[in-house]
């Protein structure tokens, strides 16, 4: 379990090391003592985008396409450094202090040239792929790029209606999906496509990769060059009063003290960390 950790520990940090992007958190500077990590990131006082869907309920669909075109580009560009993020999910969605988008914790991030089998991700998220454990690449980024989308526009997951996780596997290898009558034809077959159960028949696995799904009819009206300069007017602009204003958190108790100090082999697994 240690090395585990430790492994998606230090991959995060290569990772977030080797990146910068308008739409990924940046990270400037890691440390560590006998009792902590430390790893120092761009401050998002906007808060988690699942704060802002769990009040709201519910997003209409120019409000969901706005951050779905900006996760886009941010998938865009980690693909075509060979890195799949693996976690995408409202908690791992941040926004600044404008109300535009930063992928955070890449703790299951990875670079990848052919396929991976490391199970992780979040069940309500996982692609078929991963539930039957035959290897997955870029293209399961995409499926849950589609959960999403589901999520935004419903206020739930497509293959958990009864808040179930155990029903999840057997849900999504069915692949059947009870669609509302709220979600119009267009958005519906773009979903459609990104949750296409064949990973390599999936939108966005084929040769022209993020283009493809950028050239859906759901994007019609869309200027990719203005998204990715931010140009875009945000639909949620967070209350922030100052640059570092918590508000938009919610509070958590934290226990520094109660933290045991690391022996001294676990210390060489972090010595250049």
């Amino acid at each position: 379990m240690l090395l585990m950790v430790t492994e998606h520990v230090k991959s995060e940090k290569e990772i977030l090391s080797a990146i910068k992007h308008p739409f990924i958190v940046r990270l400037y500077w890691t440390h560590h003592s006998d009792q902590f990590l430390y790893m120092l990131f761009d401050y998002m006082p906007g808060g988690e985008l699942f704060s802002y869907m769990r009040r709201k309920g519910i997003f209409d669909i120019k409000t969901s396409l706005f951050y779905i075109c900006e996760i886009i580009l941010a998938f865009e560009y980690l693909h075509s450094l060979q890195i799949i993020y693996r976690d995408l999910k409202p908690e791992n969605i941040l926004l600044d202090a404008e109300g535009h988008v930063k992928l955070v914790d890449f703790g299951f991030a990875k670079k990848i040239l052919n396929k991976t089998f490391t199970t992780c991700g979040t069940p309500d998220y996982l692609s078929p792929e991963l539930f039957k454990n035959t290897g997955h690449n870029k293209s399961t980024d995409w499926w849950s790029l589609g959960i999403l989308l589901f999520e935004m526009l419903t206020g739930g997951t497509p293959f958990n209606p009864n808040q179930n996780e155990s029903e999840i596997p057997s849900r999504v290898l069915a692949g059947r999906i009870a669609w509302p009558r709220t979600i119009d034809e267009t958005t519906k077959a773009f979903i459609k496509k990104l949750l296409t159960q064949n990973p390599d028949k999936r939108l966005g696995a084929g040769r022209n990769g993020s283009r493809e799904v950028k050239e859906q009819p759901i994007f019609v009206s869309i200027k990719w060059d203005d998204v990715y300069a931010r140009k875009l007017k945000p639909p949620i602009v967070p209350s922030v009063k100052h640059p570092g204003d918590t508000s938009c958190f919610d509070q958590y108790p934290e226990d520094w003290k109660s933290a045991a100090f690391a022996s001294d082999k676990e210390l060489d697994l972090f010595v250049d960390f």
